[in-house]
């Protein structure tokens, strides 16, 4: 990510955190023998969190695209083949 505007690097990193936060919900409930639907409950959780922070950067990276393609492009080294393909393992 080239240079992102503060509010959305913030949001990025909530996202990271509240991931974080619920992976430790999910390892304490695998260690506590919580019920299954709990774990995966969490599980779950963590995972949207992890898709959502995934989708917020490679979205940045597009708008930076349309904005100034050659400089985002350049910048970051990557291709806009590379960022499509980014976006589908997310999908």
């Amino acid at each position: 990510m080239s240079t992102p505007d503060t509010e959305v690097q913030r949001r990025i990193l909530h996202r990271l955190r509240r991931a974080r936060g619920q992976l430790d919900a999910v390892i304490n409930a695998v260690e506590e023998e919580k019920s299954c639907r709990e774990v995966v409950t969490q599980l779950a959780a963590v995972s949207s969190a992890l898709d959502r922070a995934g989708f917020a950067i490679v979205s940045t990276a597009m708008k930076d695209c349309l904005a100034d393609p050659d400089t985002a492009l350049a910048e970051d080294g990557i291709t806009t083949e590379e960022l499509e393909k980014l976006f589908m393992m997310l999908a």
